[in-house]
């Protein structure tokens, strides 16, 4: 939670140094083209694998709920997942998609919010209500310590809110480190509380039988659907911000490519945008709809994840040092602030290489079942 909390407070600063919009500017500013360019293609993959994972799970959580009023739906073209996907998808998430500053989304993602809220609230009550306690068998530690590091991807991919939030800094109205540090230290506590939360009682709940999905582990009573509903919901509000961040890094690889003048951007801008978010909008969903598997996904996300929470605020902050070296005059400070740097590279390529080729390896061996399976199959 340090790191984390550090990079994003980091990110802000460089933010406020060029007066950077995004997180690849950040990069740029700091770190030069090459560095922008590498960053911005990392963003993309991210967030349109992330967009695509998002789809699924809307499905999913239509098929719960149609599943408890007819458990035949799936042989009603009205009702199937790539039905409900498309339609619903069109409807709630394509008119956020289009807006040109993120801070519009402010007022969907605060339903968001409550949803999570509601979630994390009924999982403990859950608990405290079961049964059948005495049945479930709860694993203490994993069968060998390099199983530690199959977690990290999910936990970088929880709390990876950095390539959003270089937008959202440069859209307050008070925009100061201090005060944004002060915003990012409750958000990130709540965060922790509520992961923390949903995770134990979740998993004491059904032991090692638990599902990923916690709540495809209850049985279909109202107030799980009423979950399933806010969970639903609260993907599509999160999307349009996955999105505009994938959008402005592709917008920046666009420009460089083609080597557009000021001129050029200002004149075409609304034009591109809308031509990007179409096809952007269009292409993940066909890849949702069709896509059996995710679950290697998330993990290949996961490392990418830690690529933004480690490697590229660590590149930043030594080309911070690097560059007060000349006129700091504390000469501990900025020899603290090189270890670590050196130290956020280090963790996050280690990150990286570990989940990736873990994840990998995990696949090809076929230690665990990596198949998404749906309720109609």
């Amino acid at each position: 939670m340090l790191f984390i909390c550090g990079a994003l407070v980091l990110l802000a600063y460089c933010s406020d140094i060029h007066q950077s919009a995004t997180y690849q500017d950040v990069v740029y500013a700091m770190c030069g083209k090459w560095a922008q360019a590498a960053c911005s293609l990392c963003i993309v993959l991210y967030c349109f694998g992330t967009c695509i994972t998002f789809f699924i799970i809307i499905g999913d959580n239509w098929d719960k709920l149609l599943y408890k009023v007819r458990p035949d739906f799936c042989y009603s073209w009205y009702m199937n997942r790539k039905f409900t996907i498309s339609i619903t998808s069109v409807l709630f998430i394509l008119p956020l998609c289009f807006p040109r500053r993120i801070d519009f989304l402010k007022y969907a993602s605060a339903f968001g919010v409550l949803a999570i809220v509601y979630i994390v609230i009924l999982i403990p009550v859950k608990y405290f209500y079961a049964t059948n306690l005495e049945s479930v068998v709860v694993k203490t530690r994993p069968d060998t310590w390099m199983d530690v590091f199959l977690v990290v991807p999910t936990i970088c991919f929880g709390y990876q809110c950095h390539i959003s939030v270089v937008p959202i800094y440069s859209c307050l109205q008070n925009r100061t480190v201090k005060e944004f540090a002060k915003t990012l230290t409750a958000a990130i506590f709540i965060c922790l509380i509520t992961y923390t939360v949903g995770a134990t009682f979740g998993y004491l709940n059904f032991g090692t039988a638990v599902k990923s999905d916690i709540l495809s582990s209850y049985n279909a009573t109202a107030d799980v659907l009423v979950a399933v509903s806010m969970m639903a919901a609260k993907t599509y509000t999160t999307y349009p911000i996955l999105l505009f961040c994938g959008r402005a890094a592709f917008e920046s690889l666009w420009v460089e490519l083609w080597k557009l003048t000021p001129e050029d951007i200002v004149r075409k801008e609304t034009l591109r945008r809308i031509i990007q978010t179409i096809l952007w909008f269009g292409l993940s969903l066909l890849l949702a709809v069709v896509t059996p598997n995710i679950a290697v996904v998330i993990d290949l996300l996961g490392g990418l994840a830690a690529v933004f929470i480690f490697t590229f605020p660590g590149l930043c902050l030594l080309q911070v040092v690097l560059t007060r070296q000349r006129t700091e005059k504390n000469k501990h400070s900025q020899r603290a602030l090189f270890i670590m740097a050196v130290m956020y590279l280090i963790i996050g390529m280690f990150i990286f290489g570990v989940t990736f080729s873990q994840s990998i390896m995990d696949d090809v061996h076929s230690k665990s079942s990596k198949s998404h399976k749906t309720i109609c199959g």
